[in-house]
């Protein structure tokens, strides 16, 4: 089985209107949510093999804030997963080796968040699965999505782990 994580980049700055969107920077709000996720990730025992990070500032910010790694991954950015759709993202997500058994994919919403809705299913009304209803509502800056994969690189039958928000770890949420 295959493990899959899907990290919208931190909170980013709207302070110089100069900038290109590509080109915008994490904030501070955003530095210190991915410095918690880090150590949340870290605490939870996700390392994975292969990143693929958008190419644009935040994300690469944001990638750069989850180091020091517990074993190092091999980082590739990927100019194609900027603002890229589910479909883009999962093409790229279906290109990696079979070898590699655990991938991280740092990138933007929408598709970030439609990718991540479609892999872990809608959830049933009653369901008892919070995680999946909470990624329903939506995937805010910083949050993770962590899924189980059945085989190399099939998505089908992909089970959510877990959903985490910046908001849910107490460095985070005490700053609020």
């Amino acid at each position: 089985m295959r493990q899959l994580i899907l990290l919208r980049h931190a909170k980013s700055s709207w302070d110089d209107p100069a900038l290109s969107d590509h080109s915008r920077p994490l904030n501070h709000r955003g530095r210190m949510a991915a410095q918690a996720m880090r150590r949340a990730m870290q605490g939870l025992g996700l390392s994975p093999q292969l990143v693929l990070v958008s190419t644009s500032r935040r994300t690469l910010q944001t990638m750069q804030e989850l180091e020091p790694w517990t074993t190092l991954p091999v980082v590739t950015p990927l100019d194609g997963l900027y603002l890229a759709d589910a479909e883009t993202i999962l093409a790229a997500i279906r290109a990696i080796p079979p070898e590699i058994h655990s991938l991280l994919v740092i990138g933007h919403n929408p598709g970030l968040h439609e990718l991540a809705y479609r892999l872990a299913g809608s959830p049933d009304p009653g369901t008892e699965n919070a995680d999946a209803r909470r990624l329903a509502d939506g995937f805010p800056s910083g949050a993770l999505a962590e899924f189980a994969l059945p085989g190399d690189t099939a998505t089908d039958g992909a089970r959510l782990v877990r959903f985490i928000c910046p908001r849910d770890l107490p460095e985070v949420a005490d700053t609020l």
